[in-house]
Parts: C-alpha cells; structure tokens; sequence
C-alpha cells in the first residue's frame, strides 16, 4: 500500500483557479479531516462542493472531484481539489493534506503510479511530459497519439514475432527429445532476422523524423564577421532581433530566436562570427559559437562573396563533418553561380534557404500524421535490439550453435520489452518520472 502524496496539479501562480491533486489509500480520510463532508465509504466517482477548513476557520469553497481506484488517472484512490487559485489558498490545502498524514509527491510521481498499477506503458507515461513541453501543434498531435497507445501498438507485432521465435528455440533446446516439436534450422532464423531487422530499421528511421517533430532541431549560423548572420537571422524570424551593423564583431554572443517551420519548431542561434580577435569580450562571444556548433543539428555557413577566404577555409575546418547548408548572401552586389543556394538577408528574400530547410528535414505529410517511437529511450532500444538481431543474423550465417544464437534473440526481446516497461528497471523509469513536473 503506497502513502497518500499530495501535490499543486497547476502552475504556482495567482489565478482564477488552483487544483491540489491527492492520491493514495488513504486520501479520503486524510480530505476528510478537513472538509466539510466525510468521504470515508466513497464507493464510486463524484463531484461534490463545499469548504476547506482549518479547524473552525473556513480556508475556501471549494468543488472536490473524486474517483474512486482502479478507476483514476494513478488506478488508486484520488482526489483533486478545485479552489481559487491563491497560493496562500492552495499553500495551505496542501499544509493541511500534509498535516494528517500525506507527504509531498515527488517529481512525476502520479504517472509513475500510473505506470506502476498498470494504467500506463511507459511509452504513454513519457508522452505525458512531451504533451506537456509541445510548442507546436504537430508535436502536440504526435504526443497525443502516444497518449492514446497508438505509438505502444508498433511495438506488439515484433514484440510477438520475436517471442514466436524464442519460444520455438527454447522448445528445442530444452525438449529436444520431444519428435513432434518442429526442429528450427540456420535458415529460418536467417529469415526471421532478416525480417525483423527490416522492421526495426523502418521504427528506427521513422522515429528519428518524429523526434524531429517533436522536439525541433538547433539551426546554428555561423560566417566571418559581416557576412550578413544577423541579416538572415532576422529575415528568419521576421522581426529585428539581432543587431545589424557595418562594424566586425557586433554580435558578442549568441542570440536565440524560435521559429515553426512546416511544424517543426527551429532553434535558431545567431553567433558571433569566427575570427582571431584581441578584443577580451569578443573572444569570448567567439568561443561560445564554437560551444554552440556542438549542439547544432543544421549549421547554416554564411559567405559574402563567391570566393572564399582564408577565414572561411578556418570555419570550415572547424565545422567538418557536420549537416551544413551552405548560403551565400548579398546577392545586390554579388554574381553568384546559378547552381548555389543565394539569398538577400537585406531585402528579406530567404526563401531559397527556407525551401533548402525544408529538403534537409525531409518530412512527408505521412510523418505527422502516423505515431513513432520518437524519444532518444526509445530510438536507443530499438538500435540496440537491432544489433542483437544482427549478432544473431552472423551466428546463424557462420552457422553457430543455436544456443548462442537464442542469447542474442532474447537480449533483442527484452530490449522491446524495455520500451513499453514490461522489462521493468525501477532505476531506468525513476530517471523518467524524475524529469516531470510535480503534478504529473
């Protein structure tokens, strides 16, 4: 039996409104010691009104819903409590809660019982946090998707097949005197790996595209100085963030911008640009754009002149080996090739760079609307299930024992079971509930 937690359910602000969620065996014994109504004995669901006090001094009206376990959001018995939201009002809900035995809910505690009794996977738990922290509209649909167990069904269908198969091995292994167990060969499991690899690799490259939808992408621009960053940067955003000036080495830090790109939310830093300077506070503004190049997913390389300079050569070398789109600016006073990606960051014509954006995401309508195993947990899993399946695939073809080979199918299995936490490691999900906030 779990103790009762008690938690603010909405932000910790002055509004109209405030829910103090309890859940636990105990809660309505505990509500009860200081609500006008004894709940003790609740049997179903409902929705009552009336007054939180403390002892004789009335704290606030109140609408109390409660819903009686396994028929609540955690499977346990829980109540939420609807008062104004004042946090001397909610502060004091919550003093009282604690006051007659419940103890403050730890990070994400509420899904973690969810999870625990049964009501979420942990595929649907995450998604919780993700529905949450969504800026856009499309993550907020792919979120909800999860929510609903859409993205948990991609699993079932190789989680079975997997479990088909090494069930049938382990028949043989272990009643192998039995004649009419059918014997499983070298080439059907050459088959079965085959097959699954596909299977996987297609989660696999789905869910990396979803991550994308989900949780955006840092865009990072970088150039010598006065090539026209700042310019670009402000044409993206359609607004006059950044400053803009003649004079080299006025962007001394880097500026943060956000903007939705065909739904997918773009990061976007402007940095200072990249050269050898004296000047103490311009260095610095030039080491943190080197720092900011390791977090970028895009990197947008800035020229200003179809010839390129020693300094260009320099940031190139440094950005080697990233996704780079290469934009040559000011097309006013330069010629370019009709073959490079040109743009006029003054005039705010970067239309060619957006539809260049657009190429390198490569999202097709089908990605936003279809669930996807879209977090770095659950991309993990399947890459590591997919090189046990691949381990397996080699023994099989060097035709080792099948004994061996089962080792790697069930390490392949265990990893499916990880994604939805039927292979439950307590520490693993603590790690996942931790990153919620207190009311979820």
């Amino acid at each position: 039996m779990l103790e009762t937690i008690v938690a603010l359910a909405t932000p910790p602000l002055r509004s109209a409104l405030g829910i103090v969620r309890l859940s636990g065996s105990d809660c309505f014994k505990i509500v009860s010691n200081f609500y006008s109504k004894n709940l003790v004995g609740l049997t179903q669901n409902s929705l009552l009104h009336g007054y939180i006090k403390d002892g004789d001094n009335v704290v606030d009206e109140v609408v109390l819903l409660l819903y009686k376990g396994p028929r609540s959001f955690t499977g346990e018995d829980s109540v939420e409590i609807i008062c104004h939201g004042s946090p001397l009002i909610f502060n004091k809900i919550i003093s009282l809660a604690i006051k007659f035995g419940a103890r403050m809910a730890e990070r994400g505690e509420y899904s973690s019982r969810a999870f625990l009794n049964g009501k979420l996977d942990l595929i649907q738990a995450e998604s919780i946090n993700d529905l949450i922290s969504a800026e856009t509209e499309e993550s907020k649909n792919m979120s909800m998707m999860s929510l609903q167990g859409e993205t948990s069904k991609l699993v079932l269908p190789i989680k079975k097949e997997i479990g088909d198969m090494l069930a049938h091995i382990e028949a043989n292994i272990d009643y192998s005197e039995y004649t009419d167990i059918e014997d499983v060969n070298s080439e059907e499991i050459l088959e079965f790996c085959k097959d699954i690899e596909q299977k996987v690799a297609v989660l696999i490259t789905d869910g990396r595209k979803g991550k994308i939808i989900k949780e955006g992408i840092n865009v990072v621009i970088v150039g010598k100085p006065n090539v026209g960053k700042s310019s670009i940067f402000n044409a993206l955003l359609k607004e006059d963030k950044a400053i803009v000036s003649d004079y080299k080495g006025t962007t001394r830090d880097v500026v943060e911008g956000k903007i939705n790109l065909n739904g997918v939310l773009i990061n976007l830093y402007d940095t200072a640009g990249i050269r050898d300077s004296s000047d103490y506070i311009e260095s610095l503004g030039i080491n943190k754009s080197k720092e900011m190049l390791k977090k970028a997913d895009i990197i947008l390389m800035v020229y200003d002149s179809p010839i390129h300079t020693e300094e260009d050569l320099t940031i190139l070398n440094i950005i080697k080996g990233k996704n780079i789109i290469e934009v040559y600016n000011k097309t006013d006073i330069n010629q370019y090739d009709k073959d490079l990606l040109t743009v006029s960051a003054i005039s705010k014509n970067v239309n060619s760079l957006i539809n260049k954006m657009l190429v390198v995401l490569d999202l097709k309508e089908e990605n936003y609307k279809t669930p996807s195993l879209a977090n770095e947990r659950e991309i993990g899993l399947l890459e590591a299930c997919l090189e046990e399946i691949n381990e397996a695939k080699k023994l099989a073809i060097d035709g080792i024992s099948i004994d061996l080979i089962s080792e790697h199918i069930r390490n392949a299995y265990l990893k499916i079971l990880a994604l939805t936490g039927e292979n439950y490691d307590f520490d693993m999900a603590k790690e996942i509930f931790s990153r919620f906030c207190l009311g979820k």
